[in-house]
């Protein structure tokens, strides 16, 4: 009896040391890099600030992180391997809300299901908005480049990263509102559309101030008006939409995290608490703010909240004005 009691009492050292080696590896995560895919052209808003808030991250956790970016195919090919990537916290996406809430709506047959196929981890901040054009060009304000759009219906055109990307949608509901007819000139990537306005290749672009602030300071780019309900400190002499003649206007994007369905709660969590961390460094924050974003930080329930309403708004839009994605 003796002996079977020493017995059982070994193997229960044993099993507690084996669970403890479990809990132990599990509170140690990161263990290696952790990579986030962002299916987005290198030098997009979302790519900006992505790599500003993940060097942050990389500092705080003592591990790196790895940015790959997946363009084209208005985001369905980079998401597909962030959905299909093993839920272990190793692989998560850098996405904007044209990926989760606008393409659902425009592509037939989707890959992967947007809220079904990724746990939330936050919504890092939202990217604040304007319209661009050449700065050597004709168009001076906001009021220029409406009229002579309305004086001459589809002569004009505009550049994005994509059918159904937030440029797309963002110029068409500009359109709509002016009650003007635009040409679409869609590219692989945000970058490349702000690249082919500063160019002249076409007129104008709706676009993420992260994505075009050098081209801005650099003077190869005006910025017309802002889609902010006030104007931004960083561009205090450029007015907003509604005091550029578009009463009401506003239009932002997102940047935000999710991971692969099925990643641990502990890990969503602790990704979400980090990002939270980074962006309350004041350094970090200043330069989140400097390319346009304004940082939000939700919890993983308050951005799946927002996903689900954001989700059906641009459902209902989308369908309302008649938006394709062509």
């Amino acid at each position: 009896m003796n002996q079977l009691i020493k017995k059982i009492r070994t193997l229960a050292w044993l099993a507690g040391l084996g669970m403890g080696a479990i809990c132990s590896a599990q509170t140690a995560y990161p263990q290696k890099p952790i990579k986030m895919i962002i299916p987005l052209a290198a030098g997009s808003a979302v790519d900006n600030a992505a790599r500003v808030l993940t060097l942050k991250m990389a500092e705080n956790m003592g591990q790196g992180f790895v940015i790959e970016n997946i363009a084209g195919s208005s985001g369905l090919i980079g998401a597909e391997r962030v959905a299909r990537a093993a839920p272990d916290g190793y692989t998560i996406g850098g996405y904007n809300d044209s990926i989760l809430t606008m393409v659902p709506h425009l592509i037939p047959k989707m890959p992967w299901n947007a809220l079904t196929d990724f746990e939330p981890i936050s919504l890092v901040g939202t990217i604040e908005w304007g319209l661009v054009v050449k700065a050597d060009g004709p168009y001076k304000t906001l009021t220029d480049f409406l009229s002579a759009a309305k004086a001459s219906p589809n002569k004009l055109n505009y550049s994005s990263g994509g059918n159904g990307s937030p440029q797309h949608i963002g110029m068409a509901l500009v359109a709509n509102r002016a009650n003007v007819d635009l040409t679409h000139v869609p590219y692989k990537g945000a970058t490349p559309a702000a690249v082919a306005v500063a160019a002249g290749e076409v007129d104008a672009a709706m676009q993420g101030l992260g994505t075009v602030t050098a081209l801005i300071q650099s003077g190869k780019l005006r910025l017309l008006a802002v889609s902010t309900p006030a104007r931004l400190a960083q561009y205090p002499q450029t007015p907003t939409f509604t005091e550029a003649g578009l009463k009401d206007f506003t239009f932002n994007s997102w940047f935000a995290m999710v991971a692969p369905a099925g990643t641990p709660k502990s890990i969503v969590d602790r990704l979400s608490e980090e990002s939270r961390k980074a962006m309350n460094d004041p350094a970090t924050r200043e330069k989140l703010i400097g390319l346009g974003v304004t940082p939000r930080g939700t919890t993983p329930a308050e951005f799946g909240a927002a996903t689900r309403t954001q989700f059906e708004l641009y459902r209902k839009l989308i369908q309302e004005k008649g938006i394709r994605a062509e």
